[in-house]
C-alpha cells in the first residue's frame, strides 16, 4: 500500500532519504530470560536501500501520521507486529538531514518475544540480545544511533 509519504528526499550534497515527510522505525525490546534485553531487528532485503544490513522495521511517514503511528504501522506491515502487543516508551529523533528530513526511533517493549512474519522488505527478522547487536552488519543510520539507543533501553 502506497502512502503520500513514499518518495525520496535529496539533500544538497546528493544524500537521499526515503520518506517525503520523514521516516520512523520501531525499536522493540523485551527481556530474554536471564540473558538480558533483546531487540527485534530486520535484515533488510538486498534490493532495498542499504540492503543486506540490519536495522529496525520502519519506513516513510505519511503526512497525517505521527512518528509513533508510522513506526507501529511499518512494524505491522514488515514484521506482523500487532499494535495491541506493544507499549510505547519514548521517541527520539536519531537523524536529521540538512534538508530537514528526520528519522525518529520509537522505543517500545513487549512482555516477551512475539512471533514475527516478514514481508518482502525483509530477508529475516530476528530477536537479538542487545549485547550482540554490534556483531551484525548494521544499517549505517541505525549503527550511528545504536550506542545512544542501547543506553536508553529499559
Amino acid at each position: 500500500m502506497r502512502g503520500d509519504g513514499d518518495g525520496w528526499v535529496f539533500d544538497p550534497d546528493g544524500a537521499r532519504y526515503w520518506g517525503r515527510h520523514g521516516a520512523a522505525g520501531l525499536l522493540l525490546c523485551t527481556r530474554m530470560g536471564d540473558d538480558g534485553i533483546g531487540v527485534l531487528l530486520q535484515h533488510r532485503a538486498v534490493w532495498s536501500h542499504q540492503g543486506g544490513t540490519w536495522g529496525l522495521p520502519g519506513g516513510a511517514r505519511d503526512s497525517h501520521e505521527s512518528a509513533v503511528d508510522a513506526a507501529v504501522r511499518e512494524a505491522h506491515e514488515e514484521a506482523g507486529i500487532g499494535d495491541a502487543d506493544i507499549e510505547v516508551l519514548e521517541t527520539e529523533v536519531t537523524h536529521e538531514a540538512v534538508s530537514g528530513w528526520t528519522y525518529t526511533t520509537v522505543i517500545a517493549r513487549v512482555a516477551e518475544p512475539v512471533a514475527t512474519t516478514a514481508n518482502g522488505e525483509s530477508a529475516e527478522l530476528r530477536w537479538v540480545l542487545a549485547a550482540d547487536v554490534d556483531d551484525l552488519p548494521l544499517h549505517p543510520g541505525f549503527g550511528s544511533a545504536w550506542p545512544m539507543l542501547r543506553r536508553r533501553l529499559r
